[in-house]
């Protein structure tokens, strides 16, 4: 093998469509828009969801349940993910970040009571679960809420 006859792979690279020029692309003069109508005009076409005037799927079907847009989501960590620190570690948002427990920290960040915890921890949370928080200070650890 030698450099001068390298070559891409079989239709690994393909051509650029030019529309609007002739000459054989099949795509000059109306540019593959058809001729006329709102499609073919420069800014044309449609909203998403439009049927033509139909009533659209989204309005024909019934609305259900409450979507509450001031929702609150928080990351959610478990005790036993908690045992990876050093005894007397303040725990932190950032910590828990930096050591991929959470990926995003969302609203704030809630300690749920699943597992054991073994270390005396400072936990710093927005939010705990009533078995979080009995079981950090069983452990000896206080919590915080931040």
């Amino acid at each position: 093998m030698k450099l001068h006859t390298l070559q891409p792979a079989e239709g690994s690279r393909q051509e650029r469509n030019r529309v609007g020029r002739g000459q054989g692309s099949g795509n000059g003069k109306t540019s593959g828009r058809g001729q006329k109508g709102q499609k073919s005009r420069s800014g044309g076409g449609v909203r998403l969801g439009f049927e033509g005037g139909q009533q659209p799927l989204f309005r024909r079907l019934p609305k259900r349940g409450f979507k509450n847009i001031n929702r609150k989501e928080y990351a959610i960590v478990n005790l036993d993910a908690l045992n990876r620190f050093e005894d007397g570690t303040t725990v932190t948002p950032a910590l828990l970040f930096e050591a991929g427990i959470i990926k995003k920290e969302l609203s704030g960040i809630k300690i749920l009571g699943e597992g054991q915890l073994e270390r005396k921890l400072t936990v710093q949370a927005a939010k705990f679960s009533k078995s979080a928080e009995e079981a950090i200070t069983a452990a000896g650890g206080t919590t915080e809420v931040i």
